[in-house]
């Protein structure tokens, strides 16, 4: 009975093992992750004198996941296993405008949910697109924005902001680079747009 044991182990190891030098051999794929940050031109003392909370973007759907977002030529999106943002979208974008708005000058002070400083005005919004498409060899950001002012939450300012670029390649970086440069197009606008209320 020991005989016949072993000699199934053994047929039963080797089915094994030619099971295993059929499977495709996979080389290995590292994950790269992207910086989502777009540094603001130098800049100046603040100058303005009202304080603007900016909250946290919000992001339609599935802009929260962190692979880079491309088109297909049918209006299929594909987010990438392996070419990744370093950190969610809304959040980098928000850190962005941000950074931005108190580069300009415009604002004594840019300030986040849970800052002690009285704001006067208030800057919320959701990030709706952020994606490259290949066919067209652009990338492109869109950003819904609210002005509202304190403290009865008057709307000052709503309005959509879209920035472009050019594609130079469809591997991660050129993606990646892709996509930042559209988010710089886009920040310009949204500093001029504030202007008028500062």
């Amino acid at each position: 009975m020991s005989v016949r044991f072993s000699r199934r182990a053994v047929l039963v190891g080797a089915a094994a093992l030619a099971a295993c030098s059929v499977l495709p051999a996979r080389p290995y794929q590292e994950r790269r992750e992207w910086p989502l940050t777009v540094p603001p031109p130098p800049g100046g003392a603040a100058a303005g004198r009202q304080v603007l909370l900016l909250r946290g973007l919000g992001s339609g759907p599935g802009l929260d996941t962190r692979g880079l977002r491309t088109i297909s030529p049918d209006g299929a999106e594909t987010i990438a296993n392996w070419e990744e943002w370093a950190v969610p979208p809304p959040q980098g974008v928000e850190d962005d405008v941000r950074q931005w708005l108190s580069a300009s000058g415009l604002f004594a002070a840019v300030v986040s949910p849970g800052s002690e400083l009285p704001a006067s005005l208030v800057l919320e919004g959701e990030l709706l697109a952020l994606s490259a498409d290949p066919a067209t060899g652009t990338a492109r950001v869109s950003l819904a924005l609210v002005l509202l002012r304190r403290p009865r939450d008057v709307p000052l300012l709503q309005r959509t902001f879209t920035g472009t670029a050019r594609l130079q390649g469809q591997d991660g970086p050129a993606l990646a680079a892709a996509m930042r440069a559209a988010i710089a197009d886009m920040l310009p606008q949204i500093v001029t747009a504030l202007s008028a209320y500062a």
